[in-house]
Formats: C-alpha cells, sequence, structure tokens
C-alpha cells in the first residue's frame, strides 16, 4: 500500500494536543453539580460505565486518525511485469590434446582452462552452454544445457588421454557447429580453445569456419601458451612422465581468420590471469539482452477508510447517547 498525498499523514500529530487536551480536562474536573462530601460516592460499586467513559474520547481519536488516513489517498498498487529475454548459446570446444599438460600455466594448461571456463559457464545463469572436448578426434562432453551443475560436472571429468593424441580443430569446430545448427537461440557462440596447430582430422578449420559463418555463429578463439618455450610432457627411457622443454607453436593466423570470418575475435592467453580476462571480456561482449515491461494499476482505498472512520463515530455517538449518557 501506498499513499497519493502522504504528507497529509502529519495531521496525525493533531492527536498529540487533542489527547494532552483531554488529559487535562479529565484531571480538573468538570462537574457542574455541587455536593457537601464525596465520601459517600467513594463507597458506590464501580459499574461497568466507570471502566468505559474514557472510550468515547478513544473512538472520537480513532475516528480522526481514520480520516487523516483516508485523505492521504491509500492506494493499492498492482505492478504486472513481463521479461523478455533473448537468450545466448553458448559452444564450448577445448583442446585436450596431450600438450595441455604443459606446465607454462600452473599447475598445466588443461586444469587453468577448465578452472577459468568453471568460472565463465557460473557467470552465464540462464544462457545454454555445451561442451565439446577435441585432440585426435572431437566428441561431445555436454549438449547444449542450462543445468549448471551437470554441466560443471562434466567439465571437471575432462582430461587429456580420453581420445587419441593430436590436435583435430577443424574437427573441435564442426562438432561445435553441429550442436548449435538445431538451436532457434537469436545469438549463438563457440569458444574455442587450443594450444597448438591442426594436424588431425578430416575437416579443415577453414572449412568448419565457412560453415560457421554460413550458419550465423559467431566464433572466438583463443590461443594458449606462453611465448617461447615451455615445459611439454613427455615419457623418458624408462616409461616415467617428464618434461622437456620445447618451442610453442601456436597457428595464431588461422586461429585470427576463423574468429574475423564469423564475427568474432582472436585472443593469447599467456598465463591463467590472462586467460581469466580473455574469459571475462567474452562475458562482457556477449551479454544476453533482458528487456522489462512493466504496467501499473492503482486501486483506490480511501473510501474502505472512510466508511471505518463513520462505523467508529457512529459507535461513540450511540455509546454516548445511550450507555453514557452524562448529566448537562
Amino acid at each position: 500500500m501506498q499513499f497519493a498525498y502522504p504528507y497529509l499523514l502529519w495531521l496525525l500529530v493533531l492527536l498529540v494536543p487533542m489527547v494532552g487536551y483531554y488529559i487535562w480536562r479529565t484531571m480538573r474536573g468538570g462537574a457542574t453539580i455541587q455536593i457537601s462530601s464525596l465520601d459517600a460516592l467513594k463507597q458506590a460499586p464501580r459499574t461497568i460505565r466507570y471502566y468505559l467513559r474514557h472510550l468515547p474520547f478513544v473512538l472520537r481519536a480513532t475516528a480522526f486518525a481514520l480520516l487523516v488516513v483516508a485523505l492521504a489517498r491509500p492506494q493499492d498498487v498492482e505492478r504486472l511485469a513481463h521479461t523478455d529475454t533473448e537468450g545466448i548459446d553458448i559452444m564450448l570446444s577445448i583442446d585436450v590434446s596431450g600438450s595441455m599438460l604443459a606446465r607454462d600455466f600452473k599447475p598445466d594448461r588443461i586444469t587453468a582452462a577448465k578452472e577459468v571456463a568453471g568460472a565463465f559457464i557460473a557467470d552465464r545463469y540462464g544462457d545454454r552452454i555445451g561442451l565439446v572436448a577435441f585432440a585426435g578426434e572431437a566428441f561431445t562432453q555436454s549438449p547444449l544445457t542450462t543445468d549448471q551443475g551437470t554441466l560443471q560436472t562434466l567439465l571437471s571429468r575432462i582430461r587429456s588421454g580420453l581420445i587419441e593424441d593430436g590436435t583435430a580443430i577443424g574437427n573441435g569446430l564442426a562438432t561445435a557447429i553441429n550442436r548449435l545448427r538445431e538451436s532457434d537461440a537469436k545469438s549463438k557462440v563457440i569458444i574455442l580453445l587450443t594450444d597448438g596447430v591442426n594436424n588431425r582430422g578430416s575437416i579443415t578449420p577453414m572449412t568448419a569456419a565457412e560453415i560457421a559463418k554460413a550458419q550465423g555463429m559467431r566464433v572466438y578463439t583463443i590461443g594458449v601458451g606462453t611465448e617461447g618455450m615451455a615445459p611439454y610432457p613427455a615419457l623418458d627411457m624408462f616409461g616415467q612422465m617428464t618434461f622437456v622443454q620445447q618451442k610453442v607453436e601456436i597457428d595464431e593466423k588461422t586461429l585470427t581468420t576463423i574468429a574475423e570470418m564469423t564475427g568474432g575475435r582472436y585472443f593469447r592467453a599467456t598465463d591463467k590471469e590472462k586467460l581469466k580476462a580473455i574469459y571475462d571480456e567474452i562475458n562482457r561482449m556477449e551479454r544476453s539482452k533482458v528487456e522489462v515491461s512493466e504496467h501499473v494499476t492503482y486501486h483506490e482505498l480511501f473510501v474502505k477508510w472512510v466508511l471505518w472512520a463513520l462505523g467508529v463515530l457512529l459507535a461513540e455517538f450511540l455509546l454516548s447517547t445511550l450507555l453514557l449518557k452524562r448529566i448537562p
């Protein structure tokens, strides 16, 4: 409830002098009949009239307060809001080849990529997101879904060694495209993350990019790896995991062309903090559009308050006239 004229409620302050005057007059007394002694009256039993003697004033003060509230025009406000959300469907295509175990990221590239992707997913409440993993081949780890709990669990389960090693960038992109193809979202986005050069797969990266462009899909590409040399995993002569320094090779030209062709952007992440900043930037660029229209209806309530005041005044009149009638 709200008031059209809330400043009129200040009239309720007048109740203070009203109560003060009533108390002063009651204590002062106002009898018009003079008698020699009140001793006999003090012995008289107290009837219900004695206990109700102040009720007429209370009723008059209540009626005044109710009328002041009515003057302030109390209103019941009904708001009907309609929200129109333009959702975005996003496919994350993540390289899980053996080179993603390189230690130029802490603790390694694939772990850093999963942690940052998880934070990105958590911030996309309401959007449908899917997950593709690729190495020598590509597979769908999760179709488009709004179930963030399930998606986060599936993201945590991807790792290097799940599929044949290699870097099939074209297949990773094509698999994500195939998952978005049936989507009816107005905005379709693919975020492709890799740390190498395409060397496997049945579909070339440029062919996949042309398909994405034809389907109206925007592709953001991320090259993961430090500049220069990085410690890559390798097996020593005893079959134990070790790390050797190798040059970081990322096909930035192809990744840039894919992004520009589809209206996206290419980013280079040289450490985990830079990777997080890249996802944050994509997150800002690809926000869902939300339009809210609101219809407000006001229902006047002052009549009800006036009727209550009249009812209280009527009760005061009947009480004063019938039950508590006073001698003039």
